[in-house]
């Protein structure tokens, strides 16, 4: 579907209208989606916040945070965010001795700036790339053309996929999983809500993950680049921020 979508172009009249050509088959994954959810994500989701202790829970997601800032610090400098490679350096030294490992969070309580949480989809953005087609991922769910793309790379930017043999390398997939467990739980409401009360889900989603993806973007337009959802709403996307990151983890 990823090389299928690549060959797709946008009607330069219509950047204002969601770009969804391959509908169809973008449904047929959301019922796959919502089948695995409903059969699987949910129920384990909340047998392992109910099972794990709350700071426990809240360590493992720490950990699965910092073990995310190397790649973080490398997609910044590729978009020449020296500003943010700066930021995630120091808060990756902080927390991986001080708050050993990342179990702990001194960086935050020192009043260091938050993780910057780019990827290689935001780096591909920078650089003028345009987001094309909408695409609905197995299990990952709501994408497009270009964040699929970045889904890719980004399994080899992360400084740790090189330097950390296994199975300790294996540490943050589990840690990652682990949080997006939590997430789930923790926007449980809301996440059911828009996958089993709305009258179509799949429109739903697909609405809130752009609007959501083009604010989160917009500070970080390339030069000469207009985004298809310029036009988007901010506040309805800022509000779905941690919906969509639940859903992608």
């Amino acid at each position: 579907m990823m090389l299928v979508a690549g060959c797709a172009t946008q009607d330069p009249g219509a950047t204002r209208d969601i770009f969804d050509p391959y509908e169809g088959e973008n449904r047929n994954m959301h019922e796959f989606n919502r089948g695995l959810d409903r059969a699987l994500i949910r129920p384990v989701s909340k047998g392992y916040t109910s099972v794990v202790p709350d700071d426990i829970e809240t360590g493992v997601v720490r950990i699965a945070e910092n073990l995310s800032l190397p790649a973080d610090i490398v997609n910044n400098l590729l978009q020449l965010n020296m500003r943010g490679v700066f930021q995630d350096s120091a808060r990756l030294v902080v927390n991986t001795t001080v708050g050993i490992g990342g179990i702990f969070d001194p960086a935050s309580e020192m009043g260091m700036a938050a993780p910057t949480n780019t990827d290689f989809g935001e780096t591909l953005h920078v650089w003028g790339a345009r987001e094309g087609a909408y695409i609905e991922l197995p299990v990952l769910g709501p994408s497009t053309t270009r964040r699929t793309f970045g889904y890719f790379v980004d399994l080899f930017t992360n400084p740790l996929t090189y330097l950390v043999e296994s199975p300790e390398s294996l540490i943050g997939t589990a840690a990652g999983v682990a949080s997006g467990l939590s997430r789930r739980e923790r926007f449980s409401d809301t996440i059911d809500q828009i996958l089993y009360e709305s009258e179509d889900s799949y429109a739903l989603s697909r609405s809130i993950y752009l609007q959501n993806r083009r604010f989160k973007l917009g500070g970080t337009a390339g030069a000469g680049y207009t985004d298809p959802y310029d036009s988007a709403g901010g506040g309805a996307a800022a509000a779905a921020t941690e919906v969509e990151n639940a859903d992608a983890e």
